[in-house]
């Protein structure tokens, strides 16, 4: 008998989160859907990146599982286009080399769990990246022409939303939590991902991606040092 871990986080309205899990190995894929299952998550197993996004066309989950080799369309590009729609991402793989993890962050992955793996784990991984998600108090600054909302985990740019991934936001929030102080890239992995194990070239990548969609005026780069924003209260 397959122990049971501790229910999941609920998701918007109280129903129980969705997860999205795209596995090849047919064997994997129906051991890991037990898995959560059997912790309390609601999920829909897919075969590989098209048939990943056939179901988000049905449902958008709260959270998806990807694994990185798979036919059609790989991982990495899968994990491209659900966080373009909002959706959190923990890649499922077996490779474990630094450049690996790299890649997978870059891509904009909230977590990297490798194979083998343990099932109470990769549960409590899924819990911390909505937890995370779901954001503090209510709180709302001004950046030039840019409003964040971040208990609404909304952006605008004069007036128009602007979408961010959720590992995007986290950066964005860690140096708004900071605002006026100059933030180390071994800072902002501590509080945007609460570990220090990624690599900080990782920070580099997301401030770039906020800069092209807010405006380069948005995040300063303090030479040297690392990053800053100054923020004005609405």
């Amino acid at each position: 008998m397959i122990p049971s871990g501790p229910v999941p986080a609920t998701a918007a309205g109280g129903r129980t989160p969705l997860v999205l899990l795209a596995e090849d190995d047919p064997d994997v894929r129906e051991t890991t859907q037990l898995l959560l299952l059997r912790r309390g998550w609601r999920v829909t197993a897919t075969a590989d990146g098209v048939e990943a996004l056939d179901a988000v066309a049905a449902e958008l989950p709260d959270i998806a599982v990807v694994d990185v080799a798979m036919p059609r369309m790989n991982g990495l590009d899968l994990t491209g286009r659900l966080t373009g729609l909002g959706v959190p991402v923990v890649l499922l793989t077996a490779r474990s080399l630094p450049v690996d993890e790299v890649q997978g962050l870059a891509a904009g992955a909230d977590d990297y769990v490798t194979k083998p793996f343990d099932a109470d784990v990769l549960s409590a991984r899924l819990q911390a990246v909505l937890r995370r998600r779901r954001g503090p108090a209510a709180e709302v600054a001004t950046v030039g022409e840019v409003r964040i909302d971040v208990a609404g985990r909304r952006v605008e740019r004069a007036g128009a939303v602007v979408p961010l991934s959720s590992v995007e936001f986290r950066v964005l929030e860690a140096l708004l939590r900071n605002r006026g102080a100059v933030l180390s890239r071994e800072q902002v992995v501590a509080m945007a991902w609460d570990s220090t194990w990624q690599d900080p070239r990782i920070v580099d990548t997301n401030v770039q991606r906020l800069r092209r969609k807010l405006g380069p005026e948005v995040i300063e780069t303090v030479r040297g040092f690392g990053y800053r924003v100054e923020v004005a209260r609405p």
